[in-house]
């Protein structure tokens, strides 16, 4: 009875908590629906990562919708679809968006990290091959693109200010309007008759404000397709391109998502029950020293794997799995005896690993000498890396400390091969454990490294927060190539996925704070100007430099891309680039043109803001 009481009440108690519950979710949604859709663009506006979400949902789905051979791409689509959400909410609902700062700050990081470790081993490769080249376009896309800013704004007969804003929007250098600022505070830079210091921080706010939305999603579209005009296959070139960078080895470098992809193998398992009279009585040592080729990775008896560490004896009817070159195994008569599909005989996983050297003891050895040793039972050595590069692999080829070894086989004897190679096995399924240690003190001295500030002349240099990370994630991945246990497990997958949610979400919440300046900067003939000069001055010196490095210097169109990505200082378009050519190798060019045009910008707007 008190059983049955005690259970109603509780029945009683569990329906009063769901009608509280539900009454909540009624009190939450009951504003929004009084409301109508400006209930909705309210909401948005307090919830602001379902606003990000929402941009999300709506601006993949977008950017993979084509006319003929054009798409815009999941980049520059959520960009629009923030930037058009966030301008209704202020036309008609007067709302104004605002996402915090430090939002586009964390998922920038990520997307720049990211990239970095995509990019690195490539990295110092690709700056000897284009360094000089990424250096000059970025140079001619920088001054190409003052002259149109300044000289666009002179001839419209645009008010001081103007041309600074044209320049800091078409570049996307915000902290290009903060140093032409500083050269109207400073008296560097007088104040025309008439006007005042607030009247040319509007003039600069309205330039940028409409230069930088077209700019974005111009850039995006014109460095997407730009191999194509040209008449190249991005995908074929950015192959091209990975296999000049990688110095002509055949296997993916340590720390790379192609370290550990077999691919096709001249190796196989076989297991074969034993029927000749010959291997009887003989231990499993003894044959691995008369049949190197061919070593026993398993035998098993009455159904059971032997503990081959045993070095048990061969018996007639015992089933013996071998793993050698597949011409080996091809038998002609009864060597062994029948070949079997026996499941426990079979089902021998091989794995493959890189292995960093740290012996002194095998320094010096050759492959030969190594393969004469028990240290390599049951192992193939797939490749030798020297100093984040393949050497060619030979019977006489040297093994040195430092050097990556990639072995195959099965796990108990790569780690076996490891212990005595004084290294860790690093395989596939190290990269699929999370790592989280690496990643933030990495990111952390980046970022550290680019709020470092100097300033000459009253302007103020730094690297930038993102392009500190950028440089962490090279240096991580660069280290990584020489030696794989530094800077944690890097899956790909998880690396892809920062580099794609971190920079859609910051375009996201760069469109929801631009909407509203957009707006306000909208009306009279002045915005067609802004409009016309601003695209013409993002968008002109790139194709201009792009024909110059194809056509002059002959260049890797991807690399070309990248450079103008880099001299433009268009991170969302070089993920452009990198998706329409299916590879990451036109990143390496890109820091060396960033970082320069960054500082040329900077400079660029001082001077824009003293001459206008």
């Amino acid at each position: 009875m008190l059983a049955q009481v005690a259970t109603a009440q509780d029945a009683d108690g569990l329906v009063a908590q769901a009608e509280r519950e539900i009454g909540n979710v009624f009190q939450f949604i009951e504003p929004v629906a009084e409301t109508g859709l400006e209930g909705v663009f309210a909401f948005l506006d307090a919830q602001q990562w379902v606003f990000i979400l929402v941009a999300l949902a709506i601006g993949y789905p977008l950017g993979r919708l084509r006319l003929g051979p054009i798409s815009l791409g999941s980049t520059a689509s959520t960009l629009l679809v923030a930037v058009l959400i966030s301008m209704a909410a202020q036309v008609f609902f007067g709302l104004t968006y605002a996402i915090p700062g430090i939002v586009s700050t964390i998922f920038l990081s990520l997307f720049m990290y990211a990239l970095g470790l995509g990019v690195g081993p490539k990295f110092f490769a690709g700056l000897k091959a284009a360094g000089v080249l990424a250096i000059l376009l970025g140079t001619i896309i920088w001054a190409l693109n003052w002259a149109i800013a300044v000289g666009g704004a002179k001839l419209a007969g645009l008010d001081s200010g103007y041309a600074a804003g044209l320049i800091s929007g078409s570049y996307t250098i915000t902290a290009v309007l903060g140093v032409a600022q500083s050269a109207v505070q400073a008296g560097t830079a007088a104040v025309p008759e008439g006007m005042t210091a607030e009247q040319i921080g509007a003039n600069m706010a309205a330039g940028y404000a409409i230069s930088y939305l077209l700019s974005s999603v111009g850039i995006i579209l014109i460095l997407r397709y730009l191999p194509q005009m040209f008449g190249h296959d991005p995908v074929a070139d950015g192959k091209a391109a990975e296999a000049a960078f990688s110095g002509g080895g055949a296997h993916g470098l340590p720390g790379t998502p192609e370290a550990f992809l077999l691919g096709y193998s001249p190796v196989d398992l076989r297991a074969y029950r034993i029927e000749n009279e010959a291997f009887a009585g003989r231990k499993v040592g003894d044959l691995l020293d008369s049949y190197p080729q061919a070593p026993i990775l398993r035998v098993v008896r009455d159904g059971e794997a032997m503990d081959l560490t045993s070095n048990p004896e061969i018996r007639i009817g015992d089933l013996v799995t071998i793993r050698a070159d597949v011409g080996l195994e091809i038998l002609h008569g009864g060597e062994i005896g029948a070949e079997v599909a026996d499941a426990t005989a079979r089902n021998l996983v091989i794995s493959t690993a890189d292995i960093h050297v740290g012996s002194h003891a095998v320094s010096g050895k050759t492959v030969t000498d190594l393969s004469r040793n028990h240290l390599s039972h049951g192992l193939r050595l797939e490749a030798i890396f020297r100093a984040g590069q393949e050497i060619p692999l030979g019977p006489e080829t040297d093994v040195r400390l430092g050097d990556v070894l990639r072995l195959s086989g099965p796990q108990v004897c790569i780690d076996r091969a490891a212990e005595a190679l004084g290294g860790t096995a690093v395989t596939g399924d190290t990269l699929a454990t999370t790592e989280v240690m690496h990643l933030a003190i990495a990111m952390s001295a980046g970022y550290v490294i680019g709020t470092f500030s100097v300033s000459l002349g009253g302007i103020p240099f730094a690297l930038g927060s993102s392009a500190g990370c950028l440089l962490a994630g090279i240096i991580v991945a660069y280290l990584r190539s020489r030696n794989p246990q530094l800077g944690g497990p890097v899956s790909e997958g998880a690396r892809g996925f920062m580099q794609d949610i971190g920079l859609n979400v910051f375009v996201a919440v760069l469109g929801a704070n631009t909407g509203p300046k957009l707006v306000s900067a909208l009306g009279g003939d002045t915005v067609i100007w802004l409009a016309l000069i601003g695209t013409a001055a993002a968008l002109v010196p790139v194709i201009v430099a792009y024909f110059i490095g194809d056509r002059i210097f002959r260049m890797n169109s991807v690399i070309n891309a990248g450079c103008c990505a880099g001299g433009r200082n268009a991170t969302p378009a070089l993920d452009a680039v990198l998706e329409q050519s299916k590879s990451q190798v036109a990143a390496a060019p890109f820091p060396v043109a960033y970082a320069l045009t960054t500082v040329l910008a900077l400079v660029g707007g001082y001077l824009a803001q003293i001459v206008s």
